[in-house]
């Protein structure tokens, strides 16, 4: 009996694949497309104008006072970058394990990275008060005297980590994106879309050594993107690990966070391919054996969260820290402890009812826990900068938080710059890798006794 789950369903060719890919580029978007492309570009709209307001009058505009310095900036600052890390865990390591159920999905979860972490890149920016001095943290040759970077400050890294995570992961994705601009431009039918396909795919030709290039390339690129997956986050977690602030000073941070960004990156984009599939009539091609895949990446991600949570409880409770100890107490009865039983519910209970394969198998259901673990997430980040920070070591210096208007303008334009990205990207550019769906197209069709006559 052949036990090999089926990755494309309805028998197709490579020609059929080309064209269920390709023709929604050349047709025009569905009235769906158009009312989230709306939706989107107002809410990118209201955080520029947010935006531009709080660089002109200042920081003041913040909920922010002098016991919290972060807040709504630092917590949407780590939760996009977050959620760029299943686009490189698909692309990158599960490639290296050949993992063959990623070619339907990875095409769009690398667009997905790409386009967080430009989310994320604009908070850490705006909080300078004088963005148009942020390149002061390159350390490039200057003219400013003895003024350089200060090299031991994990803000710093997270600088090297994010540029350089950025420029892996997009020249990960263009490099996959290269045999499918070769496909658009011979079948363009306008000589400006055939200019410029033919402008991006580089001379590509199809001859056995472009292949071979292409593919050892790939491989070099996923070798180089596998340690980003553990390093940026990692590099993130220690902003707070490096710190002598109760509830952050902690060993457990870097693969806490990691599990973390994997698993609210996975339900992202678990949320984007249930919506593309069905505006997009992919659903032979992102099917729901691939949607369960990533409910079980999900189940084991959130089990690992959970456990860091009672992991951080044990340890505050077993020190001798009384600091340490009242951070956690405060988390989960004090002012904010609607925050903390809002992200353990979403992160650790939630999830575990993809352990149900009824649940799996219902798409409104996974949609809408995709959606919870995200706002789950969220309030993690939320919880652990805020909660640790308004309870100072002094009395005399707690204070309480409130966002502001400008705070949610701001963090409503970040969503809004996401989706209008990929709303641009599914619209013009092929959502499925074309070239690397053709080579699994037969998988799950084959007989067994096929594979015994080769032998």
């Amino acid at each position: 009996m052949n036990n090999v789950p089926i990755l494309i369903e309805g028998n197709k060719s490579a020609a059929q694949v080309t064209n269920d890919v390709v023709s929604p580029l050349n047709a025009k978007p569905g009235k769906l497309w158009y009312v989230g492309f709306a939706l989107a570009l107002t809410a990118l709209g209201i955080g520029i104008v947010a935006g531009a307001y709080q660089i002109l009058v200042g920081i003041g505009t913040w909920g922010l006072n002098k016991t919290i310095g972060w807040a709504f900036d630092i917590t949407n600052f780590v939760f996009w970058v977050g959620i760029g890390h299943a686009g490189t865990l698909i692309s990158a390591i599960l490639l290296l394990f050949r993992q063959k159920w990623r070619t339907s999905v990875n095409r769009a979860a690398e667009a997905m990275t790409i386009f967080a972490v430009m989310c994320a890149g604009i908070f850490p920016v705006i909080h300078m008060g004088r963005p148009w001095l942020a390149h002061w943290v390159f350390p490039y040759p200057n003219t400013r005297g003895p003024l350089w970077v200060n090299f031991t400050s994990p803000l710093l890294w997270d600088v090297f980590a994010i540029s350089t995570y950025f420029i892996i992961s997009f020249v990960f994705w263009y490099v996959g994106m290269i045999p499918d601009f070769a496909t658009l431009r011979d079948r363009a039918q306008n000589r400006h879309r055939k200019f410029i396909y033919g402008l991006f795919s580089m001379g590509w030709n199809g001859s056995t050594r472009t292949w071979h290039r292409y593919e050892i390339l790939t491989l070099i690129l996923a070798g180089l993107a596998t340690p980003l997956v553990v390093s940026v986050h990692t590099i993130v977690s220690m902003d707070f690990a490096t710190s002598v602030i109760p509830g952050w000073h902690t060993t457990i941070f870097p693969p806490y966070f990691v599990c973390g960004a994997v698993f609210s990156g996975f339900a992202m984009v678990l949320t984007l391919m249930i919506i593309t599939r069905k505006a997009m009539n992919l659903e032979q091609y992102i099917t729901r054996y691939h949607i369960q895949v990533m409910c079980k990446v999900v189940i084991a991600t959130g089990s690992i969260v959970g456990l860091a949570y009672i992991t951080e409880l044990f340890v505050a409770a077993y020190s001798v820290q009384e600091y340490e100890r009242f951070a956690f107490v405060n988390r989960m009865t004090g002012p904010y402890a609607w925050a903390y039983w809002i992200m353990f519910c979403c992160n650790v209970i939630t999830p575990q009812l993809l352990w149900i394969k009824k649940i799996r198998n219902h798409l409104g259901f996974v949609f809408a826990l995709s959606i919870v673990v995200n706002i789950g997430m969220w309030f993690e980040r939320f919880v652990i900068i805020v909660t640790s920070l308004h309870r100072d070591y002094l009395p005399s210096s707690w204070a309480m938080y409130t966002p502001t208007k400008v705070e949610f303008a701001e963090m409503l334009g970040s969503f809004g710059l996401f989706f209008t990205c990929f709303l641009l990207f599914v619209r013009f550019l092929p959502v499925i890798n074309m070239s690397e769906v053709k080579t699994v197209l037969k998988v799950g069709y084959e007989k067994p006794e096929d594979h015994k006559r080769v032998l």
